[in-house]
This record gives structure tokens, C-alpha cells and sequence, in this order.
């Protein structure tokens, strides 16, 4: 029915417009009269616009507000924030005491159908959008970001990098898996190309057969990499060509001549792995490139800008669930003969957090619904990204100022969001990447 309301729109706006026309030609118009028929006339088309749509449904339909969502988006939301609840919580502690995902879980993340929300339902995936897994994505990091940023792996990078640029052989044989059982790892970073990603070192030589690359080198920082069924590495296979020369490959775990080495042992999202990989004459066949040789740079560009909304999203989980953590606490701990939350002081700052964290999830979601619409939304992914790590930070510390003592501890959750809430200004692009992102879209905006 909107839609419908669209074209009645842009129909009567074309008779407006058309009218415009003959008055121009009229000798005996007026140039005011022109000018006010010019703006009156649209507007009036607009206006009858609205009134067939409320006509026709018997009230007036209004633009949902970035953050409504569908009843298939919210029930998304309720089971996962179940599952969250339920299936990862009582885990979290144990997790990150160890440092090491719970394999159980991994197979239930699969199970729940979490690990191909937007791979289409004949790959057995779920078939949903992008707002979708950022809902997800959202929900998971409530409870615990190192689960969360797996989930958006798996999702905002792997697949959709596949989806995107796989060929029809290599989506049939890894989409399936990788929404059932088999975990991608996106291996783009090493010591020497962090924010500067394409002064990457990895080589990929062509062999005399044609067919095949020996890939040789060493990446570093590389998440997921311990329980990681598929790699997908950006080697560069003319490093002559510069960037340019930069190839992705999609390549098993096991393969000869790929080594996951050493697991780094971190402040933060500790049950996520982060570990060292090394490629010693990795012998791969021209197939398994991700689209075409040479193309790896635009691979990793498009797939990293939709990735910052999954990292903003993950960010605003983090920061509603930091947020929320302490307010039992603050609602009935007692100093003074009166509860925390009844001094001003702690009411401010909960007010603050609250409206930081607000502006950050309209943020996300806008930029969200642009890229699934399929709008400009580089410039807004960078915000959401940038805002999102800047409030998750600063929400995780209040919170544990709120819980006093007891923050300081491991016994209560803040002081885990508080150490997993660094990440957000480092990985997918750091903070000072994302500043001059933004500033050079706004520079063209105006140097057109």
C-alpha cells in the first residue's frame, strides 16, 4: 500500500510539474505566480499523497523510526537474547578465566542457525539481512562480546565476502558448511600492515603450470584462527602492481604448508582466538581465488566497511550490557539511608550513558538500513563504528565506578565489559582510521 501511495505521489508530482510547465509559457503569468506554483504545487501533490494512504487504510501510516523494528525482527531479537541469556551466560566466566571458546557452544551457534543469518535458505542459511545480523550481533554482545565478534566474522566478512565474489562451484561447496559447521577466518593483518593493510608482505607466486600459487609469509592478529575450518588470505600475487597485485584465496584448515601458531593471550574478548599464521609454500589451485586475481584490495575494502557496522554493533551490545549489569546494584545498595541511584551524581551519569548509548544504536542502524538498501553508507559505517567504540568504553568504565568495589572484581560482569571494550577503538580500523575516513567524505562533498 505505501508503495502504491509512492506512485500516486510521483504521479501528481509530474502533473505538477507539467502544469509549471504551460503556466511558464502563459504570457499573462506572473513570474511570482510561477515561483509560488513552482514550490505550492509538489507540496500539494505530497499532501494528496498522504490522504489516499490514509484513506485507503484508514489512518496515516508513518515512517518507522530507525530503531522499530519488524515482528520478525523482534522475535529474532527475543530468542537470541534468550539464548544469550540462557545457553552462553553461564559459560562467560569460565571462558575468559581460560581464554579459549567452549566447543560445545561453537556446534549450538551453528544449530541456532547463527552463523549464516544473510546466506541465501539454498545454501542453508537463513535467508535474512543485514539488519538481522546486527541484531544478533547486538543481543550476543550483551551478555559476552568475544561470542558476539564470531558471530559478526562468520557473518559481515567470511560469507558475504563469498556470497559476493565466490563463484557458483565455491559458494555450493562452502556456503552450506560454513552456515552448519565449519568457522572462517578473515587473515588480511600482519606486523607490518595493521591500519596500513596493503603494505602486506604474504606473497602468492604463480607457478609455470598456470594453475596453481605458492603462498609464503605470515599473518598476525588473525581472529577465529584456532577453530577455523576456512582461511580466506589476502596475498599479493604481482607485488609489483602494488594493491593491486592483492589476491584472496579461499584455502581449508589442514592444508599443507598452514600453520596456526602461537594464540595470544589478551586483555579482552578472550574466548575469541586471536592467533599468528604462517604459510610456508601453501600450494593452492587458481580455483580456489575469491573473484578474480588482482581483486583481493576491493574484497577486503567492501567487506571491512559493511564489517565496522558489525563491529558498532557489537560495540552498542557491549555498551547495554555494561549498562544494564550495575542497575540492580545501584537500585537498592544503600549509603546514607538512601540507594545509590537516588543521588544526583549517579543519576547524571546514568542519564549520560543512556543517551550515549541511544545516539550510538540510531547510529548503527542507520547506517545498517543504508547499506541494506543500498544507499552511500562508508561514511556513516565509519561514525557508527568510531561512536559505538568510544561509548562502549566510556559506558563500561561508569559502570564499574557504579558498582564500587565490587566493579573491581571478577566476580560481577563489568569488569570483563570494561577490559572487552578497548578492542572496539582497534580491530576492523582504529579510531584515528576512521576520523579520516569521515573527514575525506566530507571533504568531497564539498570540493565538488
Amino acid at each position: 500500500m505505501l508503495r502504491r501511495s509512492h506512485r500516486v505521489a510521483r504521479t501528481l508530482l509530474a502533473r505538477s510539474v507539467a502544469s509549471t510547465a504551460v503556466a511558464v509559457a502563459a504570457p499573462r503569468c506572473s513570474v511570482a505566480a510561477v515561483a509560488a506554483s513552482s514550490v505550492v504545487a509538489p507540496l500539494r501533490a505530497l499532501r494528496t499523497s498522504s490522504r489516499v494512504l490514509q484513506s485507503a487504510e484508514g489512518a496515516t501510516a508513518p515512517r518507522p523510526a530507525l530503531t522499530s523494528f519488524s515482528e520478525d525482527e523482534e522475535q529474532l531479537r527475543a530468542t537470541v537474547a534468550q539464548f544469550a541469556r540462557e545457553v552462553i551466560g553461564p559459560r562467560v566466566s569460565q571462558m575468559d578465566e581460560d581464554g579459549r571458546l567452549d566447543p560445545m557452544l561453537l556446534q549450538q551457534l551453528f544449530n541456532q542457525g547463527l552463523m549464516g543469518i544473510e546466506t541465501p535458505a539454498e545454501y542453508e542459511g537463513g535467508g535474512m539481512s543485514f539488519v538481522d545480523s546486527c541484531i544478533v550481533i547486538e543481543e550476543l554482545a550483551k551478555v559476552d562480546p568475544a561470542i558476539s565478534v564470531i558471530v559478526d566474522i562468520q557473518n559481515t566478512l567470511i560469507n558475504t565476502s563469498i556470497m559476493k565474489y565466490g563463484s557458483d562451484a565455491l559458494k555450493k561447496k562452502w556456503l552450506p558448511r560454513l552456515a552448519t559447521d565449519t568457522l572462517g577466518s578473515f587473515c588480511l593483518s600482519e606486523a607490518g600492515s595493521g591500519s596500513d593493510a596493503f603494505a602486506m608482505k604474504t606473497t602468492a607466486t604463480k607457478q609455470a603450470d598456470g594453475e596453481h600459487f605458492l603462498i609464503n609469509g605470515t599473518k598476525m592478529w588473525i581472529s577465529n584462527a584456532n577453530e577455523a575450518g576456512l582461511f580466506l588470505i589476502f596475498a599479493n600475487a604481482n607485488p609489483a602492481a602494488g594493491y593491486k597485485g592483492i589476491t584472496a584465496f579461499l584455502v581449508p584448515a589442514g592444508t599443507p604448508g598452514l600453520t596456526v601458531g602461537k594464540k595470544e593471550n589478551k586483555l579482552g574478548i578472550r574466548a575469541s582466538s586471536t592467533c599468528e599464521l604462517s604459510f610456508d609454500n601453501l600450494k593452492v589451485h587458481k580455483d580456489q581465488i575469491l573473484g578474480k586475481e588482482g581483486e583481493g584490495y576491493k574484497i577486503a575494502i567492501g567487506s571491512l566497511n559493511e564489517g565496522r557496522i558489525g563491529i558498532g554493533a557489537q560495540m552498542l551490545g557491549l555498551a547495554q550490557g555494561a549498562f544494564e549489569a550495575p542497575m540492580n546494584h545501584i537500585h537498592t545498595r544503600k549509603q546514607f539511608g538512601a540507594t545509590l541511584a537516588s543521588f544526583q551524581g549517579v543519576q547524571f551519569s546514568v542519564a549520560r550513558m543512556a543517551t550515549e548509548i541511544e545516539a550510538a544504536r540510531l547510529m548503527v542502524y542507520n547506517a545498517a538500513r543504508l547499506k541494506m538498501e543500498g544507499r552511500p553508507f562508508i561514511q556513516q559505517a565509519a561514525m557508527a563504528k568510531l561512536k559505538a567504540s568510544l561509548v562502549a568504553e566510556e559506558v563500561a568504565s561508569e559502570a564499574v565506578e557504579w558498582m564500587g568495589g565490587l566493579g573491581f572484581t571478577k566476580d560481577y560482569p563489568s569488569e570483563k565489559f570494561f577490559r572487552d571494550s578497548k578492542i572496539g577503538s582497534i580491530y576492523e580500523g582504529a579510531t584515528n582510521l576512521q576520523l579520516q575516513t569521515i573527514a575525506k567524505h566530507i571533504s568531497k562533498q564539498y570540493q565538488q
